[in-house]
């Protein structure tokens, strides 16, 4: 017998329990399904049996991790039912792009099409394995095994891949006759994957699942069309250079053609800046460039490289912060926690941004306020500024393509701009890197050298971002005029030598530990790139320092 203390409580249960068996037990506690455990602070599988004595906590759907990891099932049941219905082949030669909305894009690599008629077989499938109840299994193979066995099934991303792992063994995830690698932990069986859909989509497919905050509810797919096409050009990007995964990338870095490649990437983010530059330009009466992007994405560097193109077209740009125009802080509203919340519009003076505006329009000259986030209040210091005929604002802040911040000001005059990094490099085929991950990473790297800060308060509030982000930057994305792809196909492999240092730094009996452990096995997989070698000018320069921008 083992003795488990749950919720303060201590238990006898018999050696070599599944800890799925516990946890149906205490089911009737929590609201949303239990996907995993936390066993004496470690993360443990579902399917795992019970070995010594412990202290036993629950993760749900409702958890990060706890979605993360019903997304991963869910992905896999997918290939299993593409290989059922299509062959391995066709498994294998499936890509779980990236995410739009509450679904994620998969399309096959060679371009060929999936019509309405498979994706409904395949959706079948995956309904009858769900309702099969299969188990899910774990084995740790030796390495060569591992390889072997992937070499066997075609999956050569997963073959470049394992040639750069450490670890003498791989752990790798069985569905019936199906075998494949996963990053992340998986849910015991296939029951558990209940609530989804299959949906038709750009010549390929959306599965389309929960989101965190509603487990048990299947949301409405929402095309995104802009955001779309930004990222399949972001795909291109690196079919052109020739990185499809973190395999190629690393395969580049062992043969000493990084230094080309980081060039090209770069490259291609210019020409992107450019063209945008250009359509401002081609436009008559531009005289508001509205940037907004989530945390992270790089807008001071993007906003000071447009301006510069913007000048090749004979324009004047002049950088303003919506920053500036926040309420003095003993006027901030409070969230529903009693906290100040500098996320929501209404902690911005958005009436004095908008006279301030069409004055300038008017051709009068404005006083321009700076504030102060020492003191928590906005200052005036003589900062005049007129417009003329060739001059254009380039305004930057999160609320930049909402209307309500720029209600005044004619629509001819404004010019909306989207970014963000959106991550187009996969760990592998069926492992695909967040978006999210990348911009924490960079925030970690940024806020330690700038600010001071540690990885655990970058971390810790990191999921109060993402919320404001949720709620005042994607919903007003498609609203933009233009996208801009900010993340760079190589920059992980930089990030990794700043952040690791900064994320062994949080303590076992922290509670940001588990998602540090996350990120430090997830950078696990990457070869390190030295920075010296990084032009002065890139976006990655905003995070890393080094920057010829003042950022």
């Amino acid at each position: 017998m083992v003795k488990i203390k749950i919720d303060g409580e201590e238990r006898l249960y018999e050696e070599g329990i599944k800890y799925e068996i516990i946890a149906k037990e205490y089911q009737h506690k929590y609201d949303d399904t239990i996907a995993l455990v936390f066993i004496n602070g470690k993360i443990r599988e579902l399917m795992k049996r019970v070995d010594k004595d412990c202290e036993l906590d629950f993760a749900t759907y409702g958890d990060p991790i706890g979605h993360k990891t019903y997304v991963r099932t869910a992905i896999m049941m997918l290939m299993k039912a593409i290989k059922d219905v299509e062959g391995i082949e066709t498994a294998a030669d499936i890509k779980v792009e990236f995410a739009i909305g509450a679904g994620y894009y998969c399309c096959l690599k060679d371009g060929r099409i999936l019509d309405d008629e498979k994706i409904k077989r395949i959706k079948e499938r995956m309904t009858e394995l769900s309702e099969a109840d299969l188990p899910i299994t774990k084995k740790a193979y030796p390495a060569d095994e591992a390889v072997a066995l992937f070499k066997e099934y075609n999956m050569q991303d997963k073959v470049k891949l394992f040639r750069y792992r450490r670890s003498s063994t791989i752990n790798v995830y069985c569905l019936g006759d199906y075998f494949d690698y996963y990053y992340g932990y998986m849910l015991p069986s296939t029951s558990y994957v209940n609530c989804f859909d299959l949906l038709s989509y750009e010549g390929g497919m959306i599965l389309l699942l929960p989101e965190q905050n509603a487990p048990d509810i299947l949301p409405a797919f929402e095309p995104r069309e802009k955001l779309f096409r930004t990222l399949k050009q972001s795909g291109e990007w690196g079919e052109q250079i020739g990185i499809d995964t973190v395999g190629d990338l690393n395969n580049m870095i062992c043969h000493g053609s990084i230094a080309d490649m980081v060039l090209v990437q770069e490259a291609l983010q210019e020409r992107r800046i450019g063209e945008i530059a250009r359509d401002i330009a081609r436009r008559n009466g531009i005289k508001f460039v509205m940037i907004a992007g989530p945390s992270s994405s790089g807008k001071t560097t993007f906003s000071h490289r447009l301006s510069i193109q913007l000048r090749t077209y004979g324009l004047n740009p002049h950088p303003i912060g919506l920053d500036n125009y926040y309420l003095n802080h003993d006027r901030t509203p409070l969230d529903e926690d009693g906290n100040p919340d500098f996320e929501c519009i209404e902690a911005l003076d958005v009436e004095q941004f908008n006279k301030d505006m069409l004055e300038l329009l008017a051709g009068k000259s404005v006083e321009l306020p700076t504030f102060n986030f020492k003191t928590g209040r906005r200052e005036y210091n003589g900062k005049v500024t007129t417009l003329g005929a060739d001059d254009i604002l380039v305004i930057e802040g999160i609320h930049g393509l909402n209307e309500k911040m720029s209600h005044s000001l004619p629509a001819e005059s404004k010019y909306k701009i989207y970014i963000s990094a959106l991550t187009s490099l996969n760990v592998d085929e069926h492992n695909r890197i967040p978006t999210t991950d990348t911009r924490l990473l960079r925030r970690l790297v940024r806020d330690a050298r700038t600010r001071g800060a540690t990885a655990k308060k970058t971390i810790e509030m990191w999921p109060s971002v993402r919320r404001g982000e949720e709620k005042y930057i994607f919903p007003y994305q498609e609203q933009a005029d233009a996208m801009f792809n900010s993340a760079l196909i190589y920059e992980l492999a930089v990030l990794k030598q700043y952040a690791e240092p900064l994320l062994f730094s949080i303590e076992k009996d922290e509670p940001e530990y588990y998602e540090a452990k996350r990120l430090l096995k997830f950078l696990e997989y990457f070869l390190g790139v030295s920075s010296e070698n990084l032009p002065n000018n890139s976006l990655c320069r905003e995070f890393i320092g080094g920057s010829c921008f003042d950022v």
